[in-house]
């Protein structure tokens, strides 16, 4: 008995090659409106739904597969005596596959300008409904909510007949499609205010994410993990590498070159920057890679073994020689040269990440950034925009009577971008286009202040004239008086202490230039 397919699809992409495919097979083509039109120009043998129900398509198409004829077809069980029966009674016809794609409603929504009209109408109610029918019914019906899925379907009829592994699967998809489908309803929906402007944070917030791997265990071997990634993943973030060799990922090289990738791709010149638990041990820009990655190596020799290195440029062979001289946990760039990686051959445990760099805009660093940082609390999430802000030169305040010269300027804006990527509270001496001691994740700043101190003169590092950035103001002038002990000639820090005018006058009294930023950087 030859089969049944229904086509009806808003994206037409590969439609046509799929139904040419199925009537090759001898298959019986349904379909509706555009795609109908689309295949009986193309010369293929199709019935109308319309047609097939004997009842008119309505209300601006709103009512059109809503049908007997339609949900008998996808529902009945071929094992179930009494549903071939009322089949039969009712001269209802099996269909065995259904193409469906939804209404635009995702794209839709993300268009400028969109009314709430715009979005109700492209809410589809007959497409998710038949693909839920097709879909519980996956012993008999194979149900493609996407048009990758049509070459392996049209292979596997070919070579005799479907899997049932195959329909189970496409079933499973269908289904997580339906579940992203009404998520973006009713995240638009349960947004939209009472002027038809929309709130920043819904009343609902649906979230989407598709599994990359299990992970061998969590922060500790006692806990279990697994990488999600976003539904649809932006260009330039971790998730959309490419591992070329080394062992499997863990969850914390994970986090690691997660926040080595972000700072990395913020400088426009080749950076280094070299991360270990959650925090850049040593950061510098150069004209090469090489000779980025060996000022980065020298802020922090020690905790630089078997850290987690990002490049924003191709890793060439000089480059890939001075990283293999140490122990790295993973290396990551936007490409490999081949003298890069056959320095890496024998060295098959170093995992080599390649991930696309983000272009384009005044701040290519921006893209493929997370829009929202979410962070888990008891039985609850929070939520926030992501710092994403982007410090300019002319937003900086010079607070001090002695002004930052436009190397020290230069300095600043260096360390400041710095601090942004290491926790809280966060010190960050730097001169030269490197790091020179960073002071990490303590609770007093004073403290933040001595150990960044402390790391410069571990790695044999003069602090003299260096520049200095705070990721949050000083509360006293205590923290101010350290820096300068240790040699620093120049400041910047976001100020609004209570406090201000005695730490500036400590600057003043201490012959150190100091600017405001006006934004702080916690990082917790």
């Amino acid at each position: 008995m030859a089969l049944t397919a229904l086509l009806s699809v808003s994206d037409k992409t590969g439609i046509l090659e799929f139904a040419q495919g199925l009537h090759a097979l001898g298959c019986k083509l349904l379909s509706t409106g555009g795609t109908a039109k689309l295949l009986m120009d193309n010369g293929l043998p199709v019935t109308e739904v319309a047609e097939h129900t004997g009842f008119p398509e309505m209300m601006d198409g709103r009512v059109k597969t809503l049908h007997p004829k339609i949900h008998g077809g996808l529902l009945a069980r071929s094992d179930v005596p009494e549903h071939v029966a009322a089949m039969q009674k009712h001269g209802i016809t099996r269909i065995d596959i259904l193409a469906v794609n939804l209404y635009p409603f995702e794209a839709t929504v993300a268009k400028e300008g969109c009314t709430l009209e715009d979005a109700i109408e492209n809410i589809d109610i007959g497409g998710p409904a038949m693909v839920r029918s097709a879909a519980k019914n996956w012993k008999d019906v194979a149900v493609l909510t996407d048009a990758a899925q049509y070459a392996q379907v049209l292979a596997e009829l070919k070579a005799g007949g479907l899997q049932a592994t195959t329909r189970f699967q496409l079933s499973i998809a269908a289904f997580n499609r339906i579940a992203q489908y009404d998520a973006a309803i009713s995240n638009y929906l349960s947004s939209v205010q009472g002027d038809g402007s929309l709130a920043e944070y819904p009343g609902q917030m649906n979230s989407s994410f598709i599994k990359v791997q299990d992970l061998r265990y969590g922060e500790n071997s006692h806990q279990t993990a697994a990488l999600y990634r976003d539904l649809y993943p932006a260009p330039g973030s971790l998730v959309t590498g490419k591992q070329l060799q080394g062992k499997e990922l863990s969850y914390n090289n994970i986090a690691d070159a997660d926040a080595a990738w972000e700072c990395v791709k913020s400088f426009e010149a080749p950076a280094c920057v070299i991360i270990k638990h959650a925090n850049p041990c040593g950061v510098a820009v150069a004209a090469t890679p090489a000779e980025a990655y060996s000022k980065a190596f020298k802020t922090d020799p020690t905790s630089a073994f078997g850290g987690i290195i990002a490049f924003n440029r191709p890793v060439d062979g000089a480059a890939a020689e001075l990283v293999a001289k140490q122990f790295v946990e993973v290396l990551m760039a936007p490409a490999f040269t081949a003298e890069a990686l056959a320095v890496f051959k024998s060295k098959v445990n170093v995992r080599l990440l390649q991930i696309e760099l983000p272009a384009g805009g005044d701040t290519p660093w921006l893209q493929g950034r997370n829009a929202q940082d979410v962070k888990r609390v008891g039985s609850g999430l929070l939520v926030q925009t992501a710092d994403n802000h982007f410090l300019k030169r002319e937003d900086l305040k010079v607070v001090t009577t002695l002004k930052p010269t436009e190397q020290q300027l230069d300095d600043l804006m260096f360390a400041w971008n710095v601090a942004q990527y290491v926790k809280s509270n966060a010190i960050v001496f730097c001169g030269g286009g490197m790091t020179l001691g960073v002071g990490a994740g303590q609770m007093s700043r004073v403290d933040s202040t001595k150990i960044a101190a402390i790391k410069a003169a571990n790695a044999s590092l003069s602090l003299q004239g260096s520049a200095v950035a705070s990721d949050a103001f000083f509360p006293f002038r205590d923290g101010l008086d350290v820096l300068a002990d240790a040699g620093a000639s120049c400041v910047i820090q976001p100020g609004g202490s209570m406090r201000d005018e005695e730490v500036i006058a400590a600057a003043n009294e201490r012959g150190i230039a100091m600017v405001f930023t006006g934004v702080r950087h916690f990082r917790h």
